[in-house]
């Protein structure tokens, strides 16, 4: 089966975009850039790609121009084992000019989607008791980062 690499397109600020990311997630790193050559439209030398590694998976960055933004339809979902982490993650990219969303999302500074979800939330989704699950989704409807601690405490009706 082929690799799926995912590909955001950025105007012209990539590079910068790949060495935030790589900041922010463990077992990261830049692999590649590649640069414009005198063919275009970009000015030779200016970045065009970067291929790189978040967490292990591979991304690639291309800096294709303003044409095209990002929005919520497409987004990433971030896995974390505890409170910490999702406290974490929603720092490092909603702190540095990034946006809180509901339930859990959040845009970075650079408007990329995230979705920040702590492990103990499947647990939860997936309850056999439709009460206890009913109670805690209504309870992630009204937060912003996700409350590990609060969403127990709404499923167990407490």
């Amino acid at each position: 089966m082929p690799r799926l690499i995912p590909n955001l397109w950025f105007d012209s600020n990539g590079m910068e975009a790949a060495e935030y990311y790589v900041s922010v997630f463990p077992n990261s790193r830049i692999n590649h850039v590649s640069h414009y050559g005198d063919a275009g439209p970009r000015p030779a030398g200016t970045v065009l790609t970067v291929e790189f590694e978040l967490d292990g998976r591979p991304f690639t960055i291309i800096n294709g121009g303003p044409e095209f933004t990002f929005d919520e339809a497409v987004s990433f979902q971030i896995d974390c084992a505890d409170q910490q982490e999702v406290d974490g993650y929603w720092d490092r990219l909603v702190g540095d000019g990034g946006q809180e969303g509901p339930c859990g999302w959040l845009k970075d500074k650079y408007g990329l989607s995230w979705q920040v979800v702590p492990a103990a939330m499947a647990a939860l989704m997936a309850d056999p008791d439709p009460a206890r699950t009913d109670r805690a989704m209504k309870a992630m409807f009204g937060m912003k980062k996700l409350d590990i601690a609060a969403l127990e405490a709404a499923a167990n009706g407490t």
